[in-house]
This record gives structure tokens, sequence and C-alpha cells, in this order.
């Protein structure tokens, strides 16, 4: 793992442009979501679908279900599914709903499109889709994804010649979010990466499975980047309704527009419906919107506040006039259309109505940039605790703040400690500052997401200033990655505590064995010492940094049952011997569906870390091994 560079003052500073962000409040008329053009009295008419040949998989055209935030698949349901045990509806054919978001209430009826009296006869889709796109611009679905190897992704073939319905099958099933900081970012970047689409599925749904799994994970941005990897005229049924439950999560209703003419001839809504008169009046055309929404609100097509979150979006439009008020008091469901008009229009959404879905709206918050800083910086300490923001990502919002006097007295004295942490020319001053961050018990461990936003700044700390905190310290500094600054902290942290644990297993540079002494000198250090003495074992003997015969005696002193098999390790060892990336992440992301560190199996992680090694994600697989000693 690569040493960040430090952030000093002036980058902590520098950070506050993010408060730009911020859509101004009061002002006569919001202004348009989308980028320059759209607000156009003449919009340019969107790309017309053509058809596909049907893909092998058989259930290209369903909808991608999902499980439960802790448990295998069940029967779709409607209701709640705050508790992490619920189960997870399946999203509906009608207006968009993101699992674990339940379906909008049952006055929202199915409609088919209705075009307005002066609308022309639409046009073969085929026809139109050469003149829109000529055949040198267009994308190809053997390779779909926003990065490549360049840019961070996995190679293009990630996956190997893993089959698509079993790969699919593996993302359907993976319940989401994970309990490990560093298997969530792998796994997003193995779903994000310009990978090969694999034999016998479609590659637009393929790109809609990848997407769905991601939603789920809390990742809405990268979900957005998924799906628009594919030209409009190749979507599917299924990708178009991942790409309305992205689109939403993201906040972006304008995500929409270029979509809406395809979907309502190829997967025709509720959600298409309204999302045809919101992009009519995001693209200067209120009189052409307002008659769409009088039709809609005719057909009872929605009501209530669904109605309204849609009149308030026409209204952000260029020449939009309306003034539209929105009040929460009847509302007791939130659903991905509320949730993302409200984001869209900066409404800001109840904090009761989050306790009635999962928890992955409250990373889709922290990533929305319609909300104020104050509304997302608690949303923000979950979303990095759980790797969807960087650790430089949240020191950036936490800068942000200093400057917005509507945050609250205590996230301002959290802002000013972390100024002091990074910017105060004394080492002791930063380390009092840490500590102030931390919380006032020395003896425990501070939550994750502070350790995340402490990362770089105990990275700048001495370690001759920090040796009453060295464990700390070291968490902190691996939470973001910083292996090698960690790693200097070895002289100065007891052996056989926690931070000892972490930079073994953390440390890259490593090349000779700890011995059995080595290992049992390990107390096991805060929280439930017997189980980190076992995850440190597990870390240990999959990173290969134990002898065979240690490894042998360790496992029948601390009771790991390392050479267990069954389907999963046996589809965990064959993935890492042909060498794929992509199918290995999946398969560890598989390994770990449990609610929180603590119900991880020692036996399980020694299978990820030493499969990780093994196809040459050794840095992950370190992170991974450390991050247990941190959180168990």
């Amino acid at each position: 793992m690569r040493t960040c560079p430090k952030v000093t003052l002036a980058a902590l500073a520098a950070a506050c442009s993010l408060a730009a962000l911020a859509p101004a409040i009061g002002q006569d008329r919001p202004e348009s979501l989308l980028p320059p053009g759209f607000g156009d009295t003449t919009p340019t008419p969107a790309p017309a679908p053509r058809r596909t040949p049907p893909s092998a998989n058989p259930t290209q055209s369903q909808p991608p279900g999902q499980a439960p935030a802790r448990s295998a698949p069940t029967t779709p349901s409607s209701g709640p599914t705050a508790s992490p045990g619920a189960p997870v509806p399946a999203p509906p054919a009608g207006m968009a709903t993101i699992q674990p978001l339940p379906a909008p209430d049952g006055s929202i009826a199915p409609l088919t499109a209705t075009p307005a009296a002066d609308t022309p006869p639409p046009i073969d889709p085929a026809v139109l889709a050469q003149y829109e796109m000529p055949a040198s611009a267009r994308r190809s679905l053997d390779r779909v994804g926003p990065i490549g190897p360049g840019e961070g992704g996995l190679a293009a073939d990630a996956f190997g010649d893993a089959e698509g319905p079993y790969l699919e099958t593996l993302m359907r099933r993976l319940s989401a979010p994970l309990p490990s900081r560093w298997m969530s970012i792998l796994l997003r970047r193995a779903l994000v990466s310009r990978v090969e689409t694999p034999v016998g599925v479609n590659g637009a749904d393929f790109a809609a499975e990848r997407a769905w799994l991601l939603l789920r994970m809390g990742e809405s941005v990268a979900a957005r980047a998924v799906v628009q990897g594919v030209d409009t005229g190749n979507y599917t049924p299924k990708l178009y309704q991942v790409a309305m439950n992205a689109g939403l999560a993201a906040g972006d209703p304008g995500a929409l527009c270029p979509l809406v003419e395809g979907a309502m001839q190829r997967a025709p809504a509720r959600g298409w419906t309204m999302a045809q008169a919101m992009c009519a009046g995001l693209s200067g055309s209120p009189t052409q919107a307002g008659t769409l929404i009088t039709a809609a609100r005719r057909r009872n097509v929605a009501s209530g506040v669904d109605m309204l979150l849609a009149q308030k979006v026409v209204g952000a439009g260029g020449q939009g006039r309306q003034a539209v008020t929105i009040e929460w008091d009847s509302v007791d469901q939130l659903t991905s259309w509320r949730f993302g008009l409200a984001m869209a229009t900066g409404v800001a959404v109840p904090d009761a109505l989050y306790r009635t879905v999962g928890v992955q709206a409250t990373y889709w918050r922290a990533l929305s940039p319609a909300m104020t800083i104050a509304d997302r910086l608690p949303a923000a300490d979950a979303a990095a605790a759980q790797g969807v923001l960087s650790s430089a990502a949240l020191v950036d919002l936490y800068a942000a703040a200093e400057a917005d006097d509507s945050v609250q007295s205590a996230v301002a004295a959290t802002v000013q400690d972390l100024r002091t942490a990074y910017a105060d020319r004394n080492a002791e001053g930063r380390m009092t500052a840490l500590r102030s961050i931390w919380g006032k018990a020395e003896d425990a461990w501070p939550s994750y997401a502070r350790m995340v936003l402490t990362a770089r700044a105990a990275a700048r700390i001495p370690p001759a200033n920090g040796e009453r905190d060295a464990d700390r310290m070291v968490a902190a500094m691996l939470s973001a990655g910083l292996d090698r600054t960690a790693a200097r902290w070895r002289g100065t942290v007891a052996k056989g505590g926690d931070g000892w644990a972490m930079i073994a297993l953390a440390d890259p540079d490593a090349t000779g064995r700890l011995s059995y002494g080595d290992l049992a000198a390990y107390s096991g250090g805060r929280g439930d010492s017997a189980l980190k003495q076992r995850l440190l074992f597990a870390g240990l003997a999959g990173l290969g940094r134990l002898s065979a015969g240690d490894i042998e005696r360790a496992a029948q002193a601390l009771a790991v049952p390392i050479g267990t098999e069954n389907g999963w390790t046996r589809a965990l060892d064959k993935a890492a011997r042909a060498g794929q990336t992509g199918t290995v992440a999946l398969l560890a992301a598989t390994g770990m569906q449990t609610a929180s560190w603590h119900g991880m199996p020692p036996e399980a992680l020694y299978r990820i870390v030493a499969a990780l090694r093994a196809v040459g994600l050794e840095g992950e697989a370190r992170m991974i091994a450390a991050e247990a000693i941190a959180r168990a």
C-alpha cells in the first residue's frame, strides 16, 4: 500500500470549496439540475433504444432481486426493512423502489405512456439510432465499466471464464452492506471495473446486476456510473429499472431523461411516466410538463407527496415558476422516489423516515451534494466507516463545515480539533487534539469513523509523542491504508498488543515469519480478546507469515478449523487457482456476510486472505486482516 502525502492546513482550507455544492436557498428560481444545453426551449430528442438480442440468461427480463441485509433472499415484501434480518423486497414494476426501500403506497396505479396531443408518432428506434450515434461512437457490450486498470480498476479479464449466470447469482444473493470497510472498497473496485462480459449473459443485464449490488452497498454514484456505461440503444428492461433506481439514489432525476423515450416503449411503468413530465420541465418546457403532470394526476398515476416532489423537480427547470412546499407529516415511509426527488431539490427528509429503511439510504445521503453540510455530516461518518467515503473526502467535508453556520456546536468543536490535529506546529498539541476527537476514554477504541477521519493527522505525529496512544494511532493510520507509515511504529508499540498485531499483519515489507511464541504472546488487546487471537492467527496464516508447522499447531491450540472444506471454499480455491480476481472478490465478500466482525469465523478469514493474496491482491488482504484486529 502506498503512503499518501501529508494533509496540511492549506489543504483543509481549500477543501472548503465543497460548500459551493450546496444549492442556493431562498432564490427566486432554483437552478436547473442538468448540464448546460438541457435548459434550451427546444430540447434535443433523447436517444431511442434499439432492441438487443435476447440474453442466454433466462432471468434477463426480471428485476434483480436482493438478499436481506443479513440473511438469504426471501419472498418480496412491501413492508419496512429497517431491521437487518427483515425481508427485502424486489423492485416493483411500477414506481421505482430501490431495496431496502419499500414500494410507494397503492394509490399510484400502473399505466402506459400517453403522449401529449401534439406529440408525433414514435420513430422506429432502429432507424433513429443510426442518426443519433454513428457506429464509430457506439460502445460495445463486450466490455462495460467506468474505470480501467490505469485508473485503479481490475484487469478486463478479472472474471476469467466464469459463467455469467453464476456470477449474477452471486451478486444477487450477496447481502450488503458488509462488515469490513476494506472488503467493501475492494468489491466496489471489482464492480466498477471495465471488464469483459462473461459468457451466457447480456452485457447490459450484467451491468444492471453490478449496479444493483452497488446500490445495496450504498454506492449510489458508482452505480449510476456503471449504468451510464451502456449506450441507451442497448438498454434492456432490467437495466432500465436499475437505472431509475440509480438515478434516484444519486438524487439525479436528470439521469433519467435520456432513457425516458426508450423506457416508455420497452419497460413502461408509473415512474417513467412521471419522469417524462419532470424531464420536460428540466429541459425548459414548463407548458408540456404541466400538461403531462395534469394528465398523470387525472389518471391517478401519483398523488400526495410523490406528486408534489415531481412538481418541485419540474419547477427547478429552466422557465419553471412553481413554488411547491413539501410537508412530511402524513408520510410514514421513505421510498427511493421520495428520497431521490427530495435530494435533488434540497428538501430535508426527517430523520424518523430514515429509520424506516436500511442503512444504504444513509450512505446515499452522505454522497448527495444537494444537501447542506450539516445534514450530510452524520451520514458521512457512517459512510466513511463503511468505505463509501475515503478518509480525504471525510476530512474535506469537515473542512467545509467550518464555513457553515448551520452546523451544531459539537461539530464545530470537532472541526476546530481537526484543524489543530493537522496544522498545529507543536506535536503534543496535535496529539491532544486527536485525543479530543477520539474521546476521553483512553482505554477504549474510538469509533472507526473517527479513526478514518484522523488517519492522516495521526501519520504526522512522531512515534515518541504518541507512545501511550500507539495502538489507536496504528489503527487510525491503517484505516486509510497508510501501512508503511504505521510500520514505523514497530519499535513504539508494546509487543503482544493490538498495535503490534496490526503491524505484523499490515507491514508490506515484512520478509521473515513469526514464530508460534510470537503468536502466543498476543494478549488479544481491547475487545473480544479470544476472537482477536483467532483472527490474528487466521490473518498471519493466510498471509504466509507462519510456518506450516506453526500453522498446524496454532490451529489445534485455538480451535480454528482452517482445513474445513465446503462448496464456498472449493469455489474460492478454484477461482484463485484460475487467477480470477473479480470472482475471488465476489466470493470473498460472500464469505463475509455477517452483521459485524464479532460474527466473522476465523477460518473464513483465513480462506479470504489466502485467496486474495494468491490473485495478487495482497495489499487488500493485509488491510482486511488488520481491520479485523481494530474492529473485533
